[in-house]
């Protein structure tokens, strides 16, 4: 688990704000509850977990500069 401010990348940055919304937005029309606060909990609860530890214990770099 990693503690602290994360590594940017702007790769993933854009990825992020490019194909993944397209995508998101697709699955959004077809699949019911997609995207709903509280489905990673049903789907994965591992991973929900580890994500919300995570999301607590780091920061982005760019809040830095907020």
């Amino acid at each position: 688990m990693k503690f602290g401010i994360r590594t940017p990348s702007l790769k993933r940055s854009i990825s992020a704000r490019t194909t993944g919304r397209a995508k998101r937005s697709i699955k959004k029309a077809l699949i019911p509850g997609y995207g709903k606060k509280g489905r990673g909990w049903i789907t994965n609860p591992k991973k929900a977990a580890y994500n919300k530890i995570y999301r607590k214990t780091t920061i982005s770099f760019w809040d830095l500069f907020k």
